[in-house]
């Protein structure tokens, strides 16, 4: 009986976790050191075997919308609260609603040109800009953008960089890109693709010169050639700002809030910066 209360006790916190995972982590993680214990202390004492497995799926969407469990609702209110007025601030307002998609998005052509267009506060000239698809978290809404719309599109803690390639190296780092099947690119850029290759590049209307150098602005986590640029960790004369001020989520918002200030509706179209031929 009292293994079972302890099953039950933990089913419940971890509800509550899903519901509000910030304010029960602390519960849950107690709820599973305990329930540790116990099974650990009966392993002691009885062997025991698992007889079967049996799983379910619980689907969570708006059916749950029309009737809401009253108890639950005012359980989290207080930090509900909390929650809007960090969460709640607007910060601008979007014409339409946008994707990062590969070949080409309009969320990810518009986060790639906020890099070069926030790079004048780093005394910095790109030729392009570059945001990888995996950093891109969630879908732009239209209309009202709030703090937290922001924070869902870029949750992690990327700063905005600077690097300097070859256009060898850059070339190199194009084919990258094309082999899986584009990234979110600056408006600088054209690329073809074809077969998973990279079939041409442009950078501002000229074909990508190897023996020349060419600046870019990006996220610093790309620096280290993670998701499978790896040409990126060729760049030099590197500048990448530590300081929290400068994540990729407060350059986003600081863009937002420049437009919002100048009575303009943020918007991107896709332009064929990216094209795959077949």
């Amino acid at each position: 009986m009292f293994f079972r209360e302890i099953c039950l006790f933990f089913v419940e916190n971890y509800y509550l976790c899903i519901t509000n995972s910030m304010t029960m982590k602390i519960k849950t993680s107690f709820s599973v050191a305990l329930l540790t214990a116990v099974m650990l202390t009966s392993a002691c004492q009885t062997h025991y075997e698992v007889a079967s497995i049996q799983r379910t799926r619980i689907v969570v969407d708006n059916r749950y919308d029309g009737q809401p469990d009253q108890k639950a609702a005012d359980f989290l209110k207080p930090y509900k609260h909390v929650v809007d007025s960090v969460l709640g601030p607007v910060v601008g307002h979007s014409a339409k609603y946008m994707t990062a998609q590969r070949p080409e998005g309009t969320l990810s052509n518009l986060l790639s040109d906020i890099l070069v267009w926030a790079a004048k506060d780093y005394g910095e000239k790109p030729d392009f800009g570059l945001y990888n698809m995996g950093g891109v978290r969630a879908d732009l809404p239209k209309g009202v953008v709030t703090y937290g719309d922001v924070l869902d599109i870029a949750p992690f803690e990327n700063k905005i960089a600077f690097g300097t390639m070859t256009g060898a190296d850059v070339l190199e780092l194009f084919g990258q890109m094309a082999s899986v099947g584009g990234e979110g690119v600056s408006s600088s850029v054209r690329m073809v693709i074809k077969g998973g290759r990279l079939e041409s590049a442009t950078i501002n209307g000229e074909p990508v010169d190897p023996a020349k150098s060419y600046r870019l602005t990006t996220i610093d986590y790309l620096l280290g050639g993670t998701d499978k640029l790896e040409a990126l960790k060729k760049c030099t004369n590197v500048n990448a700002p530590k300081d929290a001020s400068n994540n990729s989520r407060f350059v986003i918002m600081n863009y937002f809030r420049e437009m919002e200030k100048q009575g303009k509706i943020v918007d991107a179209e896709i332009e064929g910066r990216v094209i795959v031929k077949k």
